[in-house]
């Protein structure tokens, strides 16, 4: 049976090349900047959120109101501003507060996903890893300080599954086309020990290593709001949308609650977008109390260990875990990233990791890692769970099936709700729903931009750029390598900030906290 899986494979190979190569409808990629297009100003200073909440307040009727500042709410007002709409944005939290900032960090296609459409020759399964490929590719250029590429580490322990699994990586390569970060290439059992010796060496054939992408997921997703914002949308944190506000039957704007004053306002717009990941039913009940709840919650929990458990430079991918989800085994800020679980969940605005999904994504770990490396419980730093907004299609017969892509719903009274997907592919969600909505409401909009447009940072960043700031303002490496990846070209503005140190070296840059500290102190 086993050897029949991979004849299969390899069987199967040559037409689904074909089709690869002949679908050019995804393959599509900005070379160069969106922002020669536009014609909006791009403001210079950032307006305070004073300056937003009397934007809000003050402006007679928004063309769009996006409800929820996460990945996918962001990028939606993002899109709506560059497409010369009038737009205002409110979250009741933090910007990327919620499942945005809790992912696995990785900008990515969905390898398993390819595998069904291998194995089942789904044309849409194809189409939504072509379609995140294209969208991770894009991800990477606009956002190149916050985001790079990452190699990731298959290891096989079993003859048969090498040629089984180095097939459907390389078609990944070949799905992604032009978009491929770097070819995928086999390791031998010496070599891929040399790169990963944590691994456990009893009964490892080799190894095969693919590329997806890494970012800093609560940066990027700020960096998205704050370019929103200077192309002119009024973007504002902590205010919460009480109801909805209608007109015959019609939504027509919320009335909002700003969290700091408490002080409740109208806001008028021609559409309306719910953008709330897991609290997407809520809104959904604020419009009407009869629908039906389309979102099935489900915990992805992480945890972070020291860094000694994985190279400082190379994930690895755990493809078939005790609950046949796979675990992701990644670097991260000199740390190492575990997970992720898939449990089901209720909804709540601060979801706390169990023990028991603590505990499995460490069982899983153990499998992979020398006896050598002892895997405790204690060494686990932190933990974080994230709700995973997976949806049921309301306009679907099948309303039992959970649909792992994402699924644009408007209602009779003109609610536009956009739900699922991943953070991957938020801009082309964000597309889609603009889309959706201006048809709807029949505005008056350009055609999307943001396909190129390069994010809040990315103007002046360059690999080297943490040197000049070593050079420029005396800062210590590991401090300049943090603000050039943290803000990109912006790092200077905060450079500027930096307190003097009063020592010879570093001469800016006093830590927020030290490196260096006695922890009977902290104690006391």
């Amino acid at each position: 049976y086993k050897i029949f899986k991979v004849l299969k494979t390899i069987l199967i190979f040559p037409p689904l090349f074909r089709l690869v190569l002949f679908d050019f409808r995804l393959a599509r990629l900005a070379l160069v900047s969106a922002e020669a297009d536009l014609s909006l100003p791009l403001a210079k200073e950032l307006p305070s959120r004073h300056a937003q909440l009397n934007a809000l307040r003050s402006t007679e009727e928004f063309d769009v109101l996006v409800i929820g500042g996460g990945a996918t709410g962001a990028g939606c007002a993002l899109d709506a501003v560059t497409r010369n709409l009038k737009t205002a944005l409110v979250e009741r939290d933090d910007f990327s507060s919620g499942t945005s900032s809790r992912s696995t960090k990785l900008i990515h296609g969905g390898v398993r996903y390819l595998q069904k459409a291998i194995m089942k020759l789904d044309y849409e399964q194809y189409l939504m890893v072509k379609e995140a490929l294209h969208e991770r590719a894009n991800l990477l250029e606009i956002a190149p300080h916050l985001s790079a590429p990452l190699p990731i580490m298959l290891p096989v322990y079993k003859w048969w599954q090498l040629p089984y699994y180095w097939a459907g990586i390389k078609m990944y390569d070949l799905v992604a086309g032009i978009h491929c970060l770097k070819s995928s290439y086999v390791l031998s059992k010496s070599k891929a020990l040399e790169l990963f010796p944590m691994l456990k060496k009893d009964r490892l054939v080799g190894a095969i290593v693919y590329y997806d992408g890494q970012h800093n997921d609560a940066r990027m997703n700020l960096s998205i709001a704050l370019t929103a914002a200077r192309y002119g949308a009024a973007v504002c944190n902590y205010t919460e949308v009480v109801r909805l506000l209608k007109h015959d039957g019609k939504v027509c704007g919320v009335r909002c609650k700003d969290l700091i004053t408490g002080q409740e306002f109208d806001v008028k717009a021609k559409c309306v977008i719910n953008a709330t990941g897991p609290f997407t039913d809520s809104v959904r009940k604020m419009d009407s109390q009869q629908v039906e709840n389309i979102c099935q919650p489900s915990a992805g929990v992480h945890i972070v260990i020291p860094g000694y458990y994985s190279p400082d430079n190379m994930g690895l991918l755990d493809p078939s875990t005790s609950d046949g989800r796979v675990i992701f085994f990644l670097p991260w800020e000199k740390m190492t990233i575990a997970g992720t679980t898939d449990t089901p969940t209720n909804v709540t605005a601060h979801p706390i990791p169990r023990e028991d999904d603590i505990n499995f994504i460490l069982s899983e770990v153990r499998h992979y890692l020398s006896q050598d490396v002892e895997v405790r419980r204690g060494d686990v730093l932190a933990a974080w769970s994230g709700i995973r907004p997976l949806v049921t299609d309301p306009d679907s017969k099948d309303t039992q099936s959970i649909c792992r892509n994402h699924i644009v719903s408007l209602s009779d009274s003109g609610l536009v709700t956009i739900a699922g997907g991943k953070w991957t592919t938020y801009r082309a969600m964000a597309e889609e729903t603009l889309d959706a909505a201006v048809g709807a409401h029949k505005l008056l909009a350009d055609r999307c931009r943001t396909v190129g447009l390069m994010l809040e940072g990315a103007k002046g960043w360059t690999p080297t750029l943490y040197i000049r700031l070593v050079q420029d303002y005396g800062l210590e490496k590991e401090v300049a390598e943090h603000l050039a990846s943290t803000y990109g070209g912006k790092a200077f503005d905060v450079a500027k900030m930096a307190q003097v140190t009063g020592q010879r070296w570093p001469i800016v840059g006093k830590r927020l906290v030290s490196d260096k500290f006695d922890i009977k102190s902290i104690q006391d």
